[in-house]
């Protein structure tokens, strides 16, 4: 079985480039990911090249930018090649099958608000928003 499953956020933003008989969307962009464990002296992430087509490199285009911080499934797949002066090149990325957002966009420092109106606490910074007085009404439930 060849499966991958990492959360990182892009290093960079993707790069798409259409082509194929369809003319098919083909995202190109790596992921940071934190390392569990630091030591002295050693990178305290890994960096990870992904690869996205169709829908989904026309979704990574339209949403994702560098600092996103997605998570992404997929397999790793092996692009060794020889270069121009006969020497092997050693290449693994993600082919992904599914990238999510892994944080809201006000986290990301965005615009956007959560679909009502309402902003986070800024105080309880606990994934949970305040409700304003008054508004039992228009809540779906009670």
């Amino acid at each position: 079985m060849n499966k991958v499953i990492m959360m990182g956020r892009l290093t960079r933003d993707p790069e798409v480039r259409y082509g194929g008989a369809n003319n098919t969307a083909v995202a190109r962009y790596s992921i940071a990911v934190d390392r569990r464990f630091k030591r002295d002296n050693e990178p305290t992430a890994d960096f990870f090249n992904c690869v996205s087509f169709g829908k989904q490199g026309e979704f990574v285009e339209k949403y994702l930018r560098k600092g996103s911080k997605v998570l992404v499934e997929g397999e790793l797949r092996n692009n060794n090649y020889q270069n121009k002066d006969g020497q092997m090149v050693y290449n693994v990325e993600i082919n992904v099958a599914n990238v999510e957002f892994a944080e809201s966009k006000n986290s990301q420092g965005g615009s956007g608000d959560f679909g009502g109106g309402f902003a986070p606490s800024a105080a309880a910074n606990d994934g949970f928003m305040n409700i304003p007085d008054g508004i039992e009404e228009e809540l779906p439930f009670n």
